[in-house]
């Protein structure tokens, strides 16, 4: 409480006043250093440089504030819940520390509002306000030590802003997740079973992957098929955020699986031997496609049948036709009843 008169007391001297009373409103307390607030709050777009030439962002002290983080927030989360399993207490801090639980604290806070970047990352980074978050415990940290992260954390974030029982027993469905993703990307997902057995007391422990397009993703165990399946989703839906080659790999298998779909289809082959034995085809040319399939016998004068020719196109039946007409009638009787004598 002294140290705080004094701060404020110093106050009216601080060229940063304006930040000096934004962070005291948001930590509780007022920054000794303000250059690690001031780095805190700067996105690596800015690109500023030191004196010797370095980038100053808040990068590496993002990293330590996660770091502190994770510790602060397990050993409240281990207190609060006495006697809870650790598979219980891993998810409720995993929760309460994920970037969009700190993103949302972040711009309820004001945190999001100080962060100094360009427009065009502000705009496009979704995670901008939570990194900043945890770049500020960080800069917290190094200047006030872990006690005061500890009564931050514990008193100003967990015990005014968020609810550790409620965001504790809230259900996140990460494989209802996961599906919805794929549906909106129409991308084929399965998840298969790797094993089935028991641990050491006894219990049965199940093992499951997910697979997007027939790309494995992460495998997931737990005591039952829907632990297990949820904890793959989880992990496949943070290797889907953090690894670009993954996901790559995912919409390439797409695509090749799509393309084959697109391939024309095949006629279905006939199942009585592949085509019509009973019709005979041959190639027409200009001058036969007009040509009838009527055939008739022709006589020679002397009653002998000739071969069979086309009616109108056959020379000989032509000849024979021009000397039919020369016959007379009787003629020509007469000849067709030979004929016919002659085939009894």
């Amino acid at each position: 409480m002294l140290s705080n008169i004094i701060d404020r007391i110093k106050l009216r001297f601080r060229k940063d006043r304006e930040l000096y009373l934004s962070l005291y409103k948001i930590i509780g307390i007022y920054p000794h250093n303000i250059t690690l607030y001031q780095q805190a709050l700067m996105h690596k777009s800015i690109m500023h440089r030191n004196a010797k030439g370095r980038p100053v962002n808040n990068e590496r002290l993002e990293f330590l504030g996660d770091a502190i983080l994770d510790a602060i927030v397990g050993d409240i989360v281990f207190q609060h819940f006495p006697g809870k399993r650790e598979g219980f207490l891993t998810n409720t801090r995993s929760k309460l520390v994920s970037r969009a639980s700190l993103g949302k604290l972040a711009k309820e806070m004001g945190i999001s509002d100080l962060v100094l970047s360009s427009g065009r990352a502000a705009s496009h980074n979704s995670y901008l306000g939570g990194n900043a978050f945890e770049a500020l415990v960080g800069a917290l940290y190094l200047d006030r030590g872990y006690e005061a992260c500890m009564t931050f954390m514990r008193d100003r974030i967990l015990k005014e802003m968020v609810n550790i029982d409620k965001v504790a027993y809230k259900e996140v469905n990460f494989k209802s997740k996961l599906i919805e993703w794929s549906q909106r990307n129409k991308v084929q997902i399965e998840f298969a079973s790797i094993s089935e057995g028991k641990d050491q007391n006894g219990s049965p422990v199940f093992k499951y992957k997910t697979v997007l397009e027939g790309v494995d993703g992460c495998t997931g165990e737990g005591f039952s098929k829907k632990e297990s399946q949820q904890k793959a989703s989880k992990l496949t839906l943070e290797k889907l955020r953090k690894q670009p080659k993954f996901i790559d790999s995912v919409f390439a298998a797409k695509t090749a699986r799509t393309k084959m779909e697109e391939e024309p289809v095949v006629d279905v082959p006939d199942i009585d031997g592949g085509h019509d034995d009973f019709i005979v085809t041959k190639d027409i040319d200009e001058e036969d496609k007009h040509r009838t399939a009527f055939e008739e016998r022709v006589y020679n004068i002397d009653g002998e049948p000739r071969e069979k020719k086309s009616v109108r196109h056959s020379p000989m039946y032509r000849q024979a036709e021009q000397r039919q007409e020369a016959l007379s009638q009787e003629e020509i009787i007469a000849k067709a009843e030979e004929d016919a004598y002659r085939q009894e």
